[in-house]
């Protein structure tokens, strides 16, 4: 299991984990509830049969109170164990109970007299750890019409048996459990489905990022094919600007910008004539006027790139200094982008130790003496305080280093950065 998989493995399992621990509790007071509301309807509906069995519905008239009197003792005993009947306004005409009933009777919550249009219910835990349901139903000739007015009132209490409190747990608790393990379940489904999705869309990525960096190699070719360097130039630098900023903390997006705009930053120079471009000589002022103008082209080259928009800070800046005599914008100081700062430094660098049509690699030690020299002017001295520690090893390291060589160390680097 790669990294990717156990850290999704882990948040899909914490996911389904919490889910579960919030849908179980639920699950089973849901469940409970409908089980208390079954057992109501039933009791409530068994009672309104009896009680038109028995014309206490309509409690008017000389025989009134025996109807009621013979309702409330039919229904006890069945679903209930305490039954009271009231005429319209709300006087007592008949009450019946069990033993369990009598019991119990003296801890249910007394009230006054009923005065209420719809059924309902409340469940009570009493002393004794009993549990007790008591309906309250408004008397009416039809049980469905609303409309109709009040005739009289049914109040019941049920004492639940053991038995039943238990099945009622024991069946809430299975759903709880189904639910539990219904989220645990989805889970462990949606895992795969995740991970085959997201491999998918990482190899996507990796086939986009390969196309950006394809074209950024082929745009480096195309520079290094007309500048008197070769390809080389492009990815010691870029390499040298990575390790530089590695030991400064960048990562990420500053990280690739950077890597990106190294490898590019004389893109611009596509648009330089040859007879300036591969001229052997020193450049005369008009000639070096044009040459400067590479920076501006190369920054309309990257910029609106997507992807490549991230080079545009090294891109515009890699000639300017700190003391803000570069071009094109004589930017100073921390004005400059700190990857153009960086750049500087790995750019001067490897154009000193490097071999070129024009002049032999200079040693070490001379090509440090100049970047110490023009510290402060041209380069950023915070950034030579951390190339300084790191420079003979990358000397060392790029020293007798083929074009192929270097490659495979930009490569590397990119690969760590762009999360390849």
């Amino acid at each position: 299991m790669n990294p990717f998989q156990k850290r999704t493995a882990i948040r899909i399992a914490a996911v389904s984990i919490l889910l579960a621990s919030l849908a179980s509790p639920v699950a089973w007071f849901v469940a409970r509830e409908h089980a208390e509301e079954g057992i109501v309807l039933l009791a409530m509906e068994e009672s309104g049969r009896l009680l038109h069995q028995h014309n206490a519905i309509n409690l008017t008239g000389p025989d009134a109170t025996e109807h009621a009197t013979k309702a409330a003792k039919t229904i006890v005993g069945g679903l209930f164990d305490i039954a009271e009947i009231y005429d319209r306004q709300g006087e007592k005409m008949a009450e019946s109970m069990t033993r369990e009933g009598q019991a119990v009777e003296s801890s249910v919550p007394k009230h006054g007299a009923p005065n209420y249009v719809t059924a309902s219910y409340e469940s009570l835990k009493l002393p004794g750890d009993l549990w007790v349901m008591r309906v309250f139903v408004p008397l009416r000739d039809s049980a469905t019409d609303l409309r109709l007015p009040v005739t009289g009132y049914f109040e019941g209490v049920r004492v639940v048996p053991a038995w039943q409190s238990e099945q009622i747990r024991a069946n809430a608790l299975s759903v709880a459990l189904m639910v539990c393990l219904a989220s645990l379940l989805c889970g462990g489904v949606l895992y795969p489905v995740v991970v085959r999705l997201s491999a998918d869309n990482e190899r996507k990525a990796r086939e986009v990022l390969d196309s950006h960096i394809s074209m950024m190699e082929a745009l480096g070719r195309a520079i290094a094919k007309r500048d008197s360097d070769t390809g080389a130039h492009n990815y010691r630098v870029a390499w040298i600007s990575a390790s530089m900023a590695e030991q400064m903390g960048i990562t990420g997006s500053a990280m690739q910008a950077l890597i990106a705009g190294s490898f590019l930053h004389d893109v611009g120079k596509i648009g330089i004539p040859d007879a300036i471009l591969l001229k052997p000589g020193k450049l005369d002022e008009a000639e070096f006027v044009i040459m400067r103008t590479h920076v501006a082209q190369g920054e309309e080259i990257v910029t609106g790139m997507g992807w490549l928009d991230g080079a545009n800070a090294v891109v515009a800046g890699h000639h300017e200094k700190w003391n803000g005599s570069g071009y094109p914008r004589q930017l100073a100081g921390n004005d400059i982008a700190l990857s153009a700062r960086i750049f500087a430094v790995a750019d001067v660098f490897d154009a000193l130790c490097s071999k070129r049509p024009y002049k032999e690699p200079m040693g070490f030690d001379a090509a440090m003496a100049i970047l110490e020299k023009d510290t402060g002017s041209h380069f950023d001295p915070a950034v030579m305080a951390v190339f300084r520690p790191m420079a003979r090893d990358i000397f060392d390291r790029l020293a007798g280093c083929s074009e192929i060589d270097t490659k495979k160390l930009l490569e590397d680097r990119v690969r760590q950065h762009f999360e390849m």
